[in-house]
C-alpha cells in the first residue's frame, strides 16, 4: 500500500521551514532566499524531482536559483508545497499559473484554471482563450472557447477584445457549427464591425470571412440590401463568387423548403443549437409511448432519439438539473408512478433515483435552486394538494407545505426565486386559480386567478412574465394565451395559439416560446412557437410522433449536441 504523508507531519515541517530548523535547501528568486526541505519539494514538483536528483546537481548542493518567477509567486508555492493550499485573486492568477506552469505543479495550475473559469465573462474570455495558447490548462482552454462561442452576439456588443482579434483567430470561431447565432446577419455586422476597426489593414479579409457566412440561410432581402451592395463586398473580386454561390444555394432552398437543407454545404448548413428542446414520452395510438425526440430549432428539424430499453409513461413531469433530465411521476394505462428516473444526455444511460413520496400522475414539476419540486397530481384514488421536493446530492425527496387546492392536470414553472403553479383539476372543476411558493418562508399564497379555468395547461417563465397556454375549460380545448405579470398581480391576453390543445409540451428555445403536441379531439403532432419581439405565433415542423401527455424540457450546452440534431 502506498503510504502518504499525514497532514500532521506537513505541519510539523512547515513550522521547521518557518523556524528554520532542519531545511536542507535554500531556493533563491531575485534576490530573495527561501528555506525549504528538499523532499517537501519533490512531493509537489517533478521539477524539483529533476533538479535536486540532477547528474549536474550533488547532494551537498544546497543553494539553487531559479529564474523567471517572482518572490511572491515563489512564496506562495512553496507555501503550498507544505499546506496544499493558497489565496488565489484576481491579481496573482495569472502569475501565479505561469509559474507553477514552468515549475510543473499541476495542482496549482489545476487550481488557478478553476478560478479563472469562475471568472469567465463578456469582457475578458478572449484574453483568458488566448492565454491558453502559451499553459498547459485543457480545461481552461475548452471552457473559454466554448463560452466565446455560446455567448459569441454578447461579446461582439460588448468586448474590447472582439476587436483585437487577428483575422485568422476570428475566422477559427466563425467557421464552427457551435457558433451560437440566431440569424447569420448578426455575423456578418460582426465582420464589418471588426474590419471597420482598422479598415485599412483589414478590409483585405472580406473574402475570406465572408466564406464563413451561411449566406443561403438568410433573409433575401437583407442580403441583396445589405450584403450584396456593401463596399467592402463591391470592392472585391473574391467575393463576386461568393455572392453567386450564395445566390444559387439560396434559391435551391427556397425551391425545395428548409426540411431540405443540405448540411454538407457551407453556406446552407445550419449552426449547431445552443440548447435542444426534448420531447419525453406521453400518449400516443391509445397507448402510453416511451417515445423521445430532440428539436433542434436551428435547423427547424426533429431528431428521433428513442431509448427502447426505456417504459412507456405518459402524464409525467420532466426537469432539467445538473446535466441530468429527471422523469417523475406518471402513468403507464395499468399503473400510477412515484418512481423517479434521470437520464444522462452525454452518456445516454437510464439510472433510477429515489422514489417520491406520493404516486402522481397529472403531476406538475420545475426546477428552483439546484431542487425539483413536484407538485399536486392524482395518485389512482384522489386529487392531490401535497407537494415535494427533490435533492439531488442527496437524492432525497422531502414533503413541503401543500398547496390550497387541490391539482391535477396543472402546471408549474419558477420566475425570481419562487415556484407558480395555475390552473389544473381538482375532481369536480377545472381552475381558473394560481398560487406561488416561497422557499424562504415556506408558504404558498393565492395569486391573482387567471381569466379562463384551464386543465391541462402548459406554464412557463418567459421574459419576466408567467405564460399560460392552452388547456380545457371544462366544454372546450383552448388556444387562447395569458401572461401574468407579478410586480402588478395582473393577468392580460396575448395573442392566441393557431392550434386548439390541452396535455401538450411546453419550453423556452433560442428566446422564443414553443408548445408542441398535444390533444384536441384527436391527438397533434403539430408544433408552433410564440416570438414575444413579433407578438405572433409560428407554425414550426411537426414532430415525427403523434401524442399527448407528452412533456418537454429544455437541455442547454450538450458538449455532444451533434447526437441531437440533424447533422
Amino acid at each position: 500500500m502506498k503510504r502518504k504523508i499525514s497532514p500532521m507531519a506537513f505541519s510539523i515541517f512547515n513550522e521547521l521551514r518557518l523556524e528554520g530548523k532542519l531545511c536542507d535547501v535554500v531556493i533563491k528568486v531575485n534576490g530573495h532566499e527561501f528555506n525549504a526541505h528538499k523532499n517537501i519539494l519533490c512531493g509537489c514538483s517533478p521539477y524539483f524531482r529533476a533538479l535536486f536528483s540532477s547528474s549536474w546537481s550533488n547532494s551537498e548542493k544546497k543553494l539553487y536559483n531559479i529564474p523567471g518567477i517572482s518572490p511572491d509567486m515563489m512564496r506562495l508555492i512553496i507555501e503550498y508545497a507544505y499546506t496544499r493550499s493558497m489565496t488565489i485573486t484576481t491579481n496573482n492568477v495569472e502569475e501565479l499559473l505561469i509559474a507553477a506552469d514552468q515549475l510543473n505543479i499541476m495542482g496549482i495550475v489545476q487550481a488557478c484554471s478553476e478560478f479563472m473559469i469562475g471568472q469567465l465573462c463578456l469582457e475578458n474570455c478572449i484574453g483568458i482563450c488566448k492565454f491558453t495558447e502559451y499553459y498547459y490548462c485543457p480545461d481552461l482552454r475548452q471552457k473559454a472557447y466554448l463560452y466565446i462561442l455560446h455567448n459569441f452576439e454578447d461579446i461582439v456588443k460588448t468586448s474590447h477584445e472582439f476587436l483585437e482579434l487577428s483575422a485568422m483567430e476570428l475566422r477559427d470561431f466563425i467557421e464552427k457549427d457551435e457558433l451560437n447565432i440566431k440569424q447569420e446577419d448578426v455575423l456578418f455586422e460582426a465582420i464589418i464591425k471588426w474590419i471597420d476597426h482598422d479598415t485599412t489593414a483589414r478590409k483585405q479579409f472580406i473574402s475570406i470571412l465572408l466564406s464563413e457566412v451561411r449566406l443561403a440561410l438568410m433573409n433575401p432581402e437583407y442580403f441583396m440590401n445589405s450584403i450584396k451592395t456593401h463596399d467592402y463586398v463591391k470592392n472585391s473580386e473574391e467575393c463576386k463568387t461568393i455572392i453567386i454561390k450564395a445566390l444559387t444555394d439560396m434559391y435551391d432552398l427556397n425551391m425545395h423548403g428548409v426540411i431540405n437543407y443540405d448540411c454538407t454545404k457551407p453556406l446552407t448548413r445550419p449552426r449547431l443549437p445552443n440548447a435542444i428542446l426534448l420531447a419525453i414520452g406521453g400518449w400516443s395510438s391509445g397507448f402510453p409511448t416511451n417515445a423521445i425526440e430532440s428539436y433542434d430549432a436551428r435547423a427547424d428539424r426533429w431528431v428521433n432519439v428513442t431509448c427502447h430499453a426505456e417504459t412507456p409513461r405518459a402524464y409525467h413531469g420532466t426537469a432539467y438539473l445538473k446535466g441530468y433530465v429527471y422523469i417523475i411521476g406518471g402513468f403507464n394505462s395499468m399503473d400510477y408512478f412515484n418512481s423517479v428516473k434521470r437520464f444522462d444526455p452525454f452518456k445516454k444511460i437510464w439510472q433510477e433515483v429515489a422514489p417520491m413520496h406520493s404516486k402522481r400522475c397529472y403531476i406538475s414539476v420545475t426546477v428552483l435552486d439546484n431542487h425539483i419540486y413536484a407538485m399536486g397530481g392524482y395518485d389512482g384514488h384522489v386529487r392531490l394538494n401535497t407537494a415535494e421536493r427533490y435533492e439531488p446530492e442527496n437524492n432525497q425527496w422531502t414533503m413541503i407545505a401543500p398547496m390550497h387546492e387541490q391539482r391535477s392536470d396543472a402546471s408549474a414553472t419558477t420566475l425570481d426565486g419562487k415556484v407558480y403553479i395555475c390552473g389544473g383539476f381538482n375532481g369536480m372543476e377545472c381552475l381558473f386559480t394560481a398560487e406561488v411558493y416561497s422557499p424562504e418562508i415556506g408558504q404558498w399564497n393565492i395569486i391573482a386567478p387567471m381569466e379562463s379555468p384551464r386543465s391541462g395547461l402548459g406554464a412557463i417563465a418567459y421574459r419576466d412574465q408567467i405564460y399560460v397556454v392552452g388547456g380545457f375549460d371544462g366544454v372546450n380545448r383552448l388556444r387562447s394565451v395569458e401572461a401574468y405579470s407579478p410586480t402588478s398581480n395582473t393577468w392580460h391576453i396575448v395573442p392566441s395559439m393557431f392550434h386548439q390543445r390541452s396535455n401538450f409540451g411546453i419550453g423556452v428555445v433560442d428566446d422564443r416560446l414553443f408548445v408542441a403536441g398535444g390533444f384536441n379531439d384527436f391527438t397533434t403532432s403539430y408544433v408552433e412557437c410564440y416570438d414575444e419581439k413579433s407578438g405572433e405565433w409560428y407554425d414550426v415542423q411537426d414532430m415525427n410522433f403523434y401524442r399527448s401527455a407528452l412533456s418537454c424540457c429544455v437541455v442547454p450546452g450538450l458538449t455532444n449536441v451533434r447526437g441531437y440534431t440533424v447533422r
